[in-house]
This record gives C-alpha cells, sequence and structure tokens, in this order.
C-alpha cells in the first residue's frame, strides 16, 4: 500500500480535527485513541492517520483505532523517528513498504494497525480491565475528598447576565452519540425552549443543530472561534488556583469572558452552575458517566462528577444514549396502508352522497362522449 498526500499535525488531536482538509495525513500523539477522535478524523476523510504514541496501550479497550478500521483509514503507529520535529503543515510525504518518505528520504519507520492487530490488543487490554477498574476507584475515592467543596457549596460562581431561575437547562458536551442523542430531544428543545450551556465543544455540536448557546463553559480548546463569537457569554474554566489558559484564546479574539476557578471537569461546573443558579430542571446530553469515558479524557478518577451528580441529582435528567433507547421504526408499507386508509372514507362518503354519485355518473358519461364510445 502506498499513500501520497500533505500532513497536517498537532500533538492535540481536537485542535487538529481544524486544520484537516479531505484527504491529508493526519499525524497524531494520542496514547490510546478515544472514539470521538476517531469519528472526527473519519468526517474529516483523511487518507491515513499516522501515531507517533500506542494506539492502543493495553490499559483499557479503547475503541478508536477500530473505527478507524472500520472506515477503510489506514492507522499507523510510529515505531522510530520523530515527526513532529521533521515535518509542518502541508509537508507532502509518501508512506510505503511501512516506511515514511519526505524529500526522498526516510523518516520514519511504521507499525501498521491491521484489524487482526487491533483485536489482538483488545483481547489484552480487556483482561486488564479489573486492575484499572480498581486503580479507578482508588483515585475516586481519594480526590473525593479533597473536592467535596463541590458538595458543601464554597465554590464562588461567576456572576452570569442569562436569567436561569426557574428555567430549564440543557448542558450539551460533545460526547460519545451526541448527535443521536441531540437529534431525539430537538422536540423537547424547540417546544420547551432551555436555556442552552455548552461545554467547549458542545457550542458547535447546538450550531451544527441550528441553534446558538447561551452560555460556553470550558478550557476553549475545542470549541471554534465561530461559536465564542455567536454565544451570548462565555465562562473559562480555571485552576482553583485562578490559572485559567483559556483566557489567552479569548483575548486575542478580543471577546470578554468570566473566569470560573475550580477543581473537576467543565461539564461538572456546568451542571453545578445551573443548580446553583436555580434551575427547575436540568437535561444532559453527550457527558462523561463511566470510567472508559473519563479514562479516555485522561482522568484517572471521576471523583467531581461523583459529587456533582450527587448535589444535582433531583434535577438531573441524563439524555446520554437516549437515542438507542427509542428509535422510529416506520416502514414504507406503513405509509403505504396510511394512504390506503385514508380513502376509506371518502369512498364512504362517495357512495352513501346522491349528489356526488349523480355528479360522477355526468363526469363519466361526458368521458364516453369525449373518447366516441
Amino acid at each position: 500500500m502506498e499513500i501520497r498526500a500533505p500532513v497536517k499535525l498537532d500533538k492535540k488531536t481536537k485542535k487538529l480535527i481544524n486544520k484537516i482538509v479531505e484527504g491529508d495525513i493526519a499525524i497524531i500523539n494520542h496514547k490510546d485513541i478515544d472514539e470521538i477522535a476517531a469519528h472526527s478524523l473519519v468526517d474529516k476523510k483523511v487518507s491515513a492517520v499516522i501515531n507517533c504514541q500506542n494506539s492502543i496501550s493495553g490499559r483499557y479497550p479503547n475503541l478508536g483505532p477500530i473505527i478507524l478500521a472500520k472506515a477503510n483509514i489506514h492507522l499507523y503507529d510510529v515505531i522510530e523517528g520523530d515527526l513532529f520535529n521533521v515535518l509542518d503543515n502541508a509537508d507532502i510525504i509518501e508512506i510505503k513498504d511501512n516506511q515514511v518518505i519526505f524529500n526522498d528520504k526516510l523518516v520514519a519507520v511504521l507499525m501498521p494497525m491491521t484489524h487482526e492487530k487491533i483485536k489482538k490488543l483488545l483481547s489484552f487490554a480487556e483482561s486488564n480491565i479489573e486492575e484499572e477498574l480498581e486503580k479507578f476507584i482508588d483515585n475516586t475515592l481519594s480526590y473525593a475528598h479533597k473536592e467535596k467543596d463541590f458538595i458543601l457549596g464554597r465554590l464562588k460562581n461567576p456572576k452570569i447576565k442569562t436569567i436561569i431561575k426557574d428555567k430549564q437547562v440543557l448542558v450539551v458536551v460533545r460526547g460519545q452519540n451526541y448527535r443521536e442523542d441531540l437529534s431525539t430531544v430537538l422536540p423537547y428543545i424547540k417546544e420547551e425552549k432551555p436555556i442552552l450551556i455548552a461545554v467547549d465543544g458542545g457550542g458547535d455540536a447546538l450550531l451544527e443543530f441550528g441553534f446558538i448557546p447561551d452560555i460556553i463553559i470550558g478550557d476553549m480548546d475545542s470549541v471554534s472561534d465561530k461559536c465564542l463569537k455567536l454565544c451570548k457569554e462565555i465562562i473559562v474554566h480555571a485552576y482553583p488556583d485562578g490559572n485559567a489558559p483559556g483566557m489567552e484564546r479569548i483575548n486575542k479574539l478580543k471577546l470578554e469572558a468570566m473566569i470560573f476557578p475550580a477543581p473537576g471537569t467543565s461539564e461538572d461546573i456546568a451542571m453545578l452552575l445551573a443548580f446553583e443558579e436555580g434551575a427547575d430542571l436540568i437535561v444532559a446530553v453527550g457527558t462523561h458517566t463511566n470510567m472508559i469515558d473519563f479514562l479516555e479524557k485522561g482522568r484517572k478518577g471521576m471523583a467531581s462528577t461523583f459529587l456533582v451528580r450527587l448535589k444535582v441529582g433531583s434535577k438531573l435528567v441524563d439524555a446520554k444514549g437516549v437515542s438507542k433507547l427509542y428509535r422510529s421504526n416506520i416502514k414504507i408499507k406503513h405509509i403505504l396502508w396510511l394512504i390506503l386508509a385514508s380513502f376509506i372514507p371518502i369512498i364512504v362518503i362517495i357512495s352513501i352522497s346522491q349528489p356526488i354519485r349523480n355528479l360522477l355518473k355526468l363526469l363519466i358519461i361526458r368521458l364516453r362522449l369525449f373518447l366516441g364510445i
């Protein structure tokens, strides 16, 4: 297999997605490729993916590589070579005999991640899941004590302009199956018109469906400039000490934003903000709720999420996976039967209405005269 194409590279896959065009070779530095990253690469129709980390480390069964394989996108792990120090965006390379050739020079040796290789590594990862789960539980319990301020209400919420009190709130995270789940709750959004809080890339998820977020919360590393400029309020998630790296981007765009120093994830503080502002109901789409979700995000526990859900649980409806709960099963034959059924009352009316019967007879006579029969 020989592939020749320009490259796009970034050590953060979610930033790389915004640079890629169809046919590019994506060069990433992504240990344990997750489902969201894989789906994003598939959507961009890349010709190949070269990973400078282990696509499957064996810690847990991450499904990103199998998604790429099913989409017939060639995935390679780098065995030798430092592509980030050799290549720049738009450089044209050739992948030949599991080697990367640039300017007629060998710059890296690759290992193809075939279907068989991926299945073997995933099987090994499955055997490690119990050990990883034990570590995950220990970390969760350990950090729960440190992050208990989520429950005790000692965090200082930013003063927002959006009025949330006694209103319903939809929190959107660009997590697994977010498109399908958003499609399912569209009638709810149109009818109830909830306050829309997007977590980073969740803002672009809302834009896909024609909605502008009222508030965007996050570290600003996976939301588009367009979405930031359209949304009504921006809250930058900062570290507990107040350091907010995301503000650099906001300042470059000459936008206004508030800072929310807090431990945990951005989706946690989005729910917490809605709760503290007096939301009547909080509906969440695309959130991260299980061990695999958090391991894919590079987190070793879920203390903050556990604590926040304990606090807001009475008002929280988690719509993640709702698209799989019910799927419309309307078939063509059902529509045909419906059309056929609609003729029944017409036939009945014609059969019992003398004026209509006379009119039909007149039409038949005129038709026969016209045809000469």
